[in-house]
């Protein structure tokens, strides 16, 4: 990352070069970062893989390094995001940061605060617009983020289970509105499983959280979901993938705040009268 200062203090706007890969690449990915929407608050970010290969969001432009706190401060070097500054002025910051549906602890600077309020205020606008959809309440039976077990694994959803969206790229060079969930294929089970023992954790049994558990399919309809393909471009040879699958590898430690002990819309309980 080397940004350009003018005389005066402040960045000099150049237009933005975009990236791109031969039409006849069968893998039409960049590793340079994907760009999205937050589910939460609707504003753009760009996804960019740390040096674990896990995907971080940052916000789309840079912030001087002053106003960020060090530990908030990202830099790009060959389409990888690293931690802390890189000895320049200007930094990125997690979008989790500024992001208006959510609550951080970092001490922010002022600066940073009115970030913050002019992406809360343009939150507002796209709910009143009914361009964004309001967030659940965390008490909510639906989860916001499934957990599904396929292919002898769990894996975390960015999203509930009828928004997961298809991945591959249209011939429109945009991303298939298509849903995974398709009423010609069996749909999963709502089941309540035990959370089970990772990183050397003791287990715990008593323990129950709702799976959307797709082990009883057959390999061909888990290995669609787990590649995030709709019917239609699971069976296309050489479809090219338009962002990658969003799928998170289920970590006890790292996910438990989107472990859910209820099935979903499940029906009260009723006691038999004597």
């Amino acid at each position: 990352m080397c940004p350009h200062t003018a005389s005066t203090g402040r960045r000099t706007a150049y237009p933005r070069r975009l990236l791109r890969t031969p039409a006849a690449h069968l893998s039409h990915l960049l590793r340079a970062g994907q760009s999205g929407r937050c589910r939460q608050c609707g504003h753009r970010v760009d996804l960019y893989p740390r040096t674990d290969l896990r995907p971080i969001a940052l916000h789309p432009t840079e912030l001087a390094a002053a106003d960020v706190p060090p530990r908030c401060r990202w830099h790009l070097s060959s389409g990888i995001a690293h931690p802390h500054g890189d000895g320049s002025p200007w930094c990125r910051i997690p979008h989790a940061v500024l992001c208006p549906a959510r609550t951080t602890a970092a001490r922010l600077s002022p600066r940073i605060e009115a970030v913050r309020r002019h992406l809360a205020v343009r939150t507002r606008r796209l709910i009143d617009t009914g361009t964004l959809a309001p967030a659940l309440p965390a008490d909510s039976d639906r989860p916001g983020r499934a957990v599904v077990q396929l292919l002898l694994g769990r894996y975390l959803a960015e999203r509930p289970i009828d928004g997961i969206r298809c991945v591959a790229r249209t011939r429109q060079r945009r991303r298939c509105p298509h849903l995974l969930l398709d009423p010609c294929t069996p749909a999963g089970i709502w089941i309540l499983l035990p959370t089970g023992s990772q990183h050397s954790q003791l287990a715990q049994p008593d323990t129950l959280m709702a799976v959307y558990d797709l082990t009883h399919q057959p390999y061909a309809e888990q290995l669609r979901w787990r590649t995030q393909r709709c019917r239609a471009h699971a069976t296309t040879p050489g479809a090219a993938d338009f962002t990658p699958a969003e799928w998170r590898v289920f970590d006890l430690l790292r996910h438990a705040a989107h472990i859910h002990t209820r099935l979903p819309h499940a029906p009260p309980s009723r006691r038999r009268k004597a």
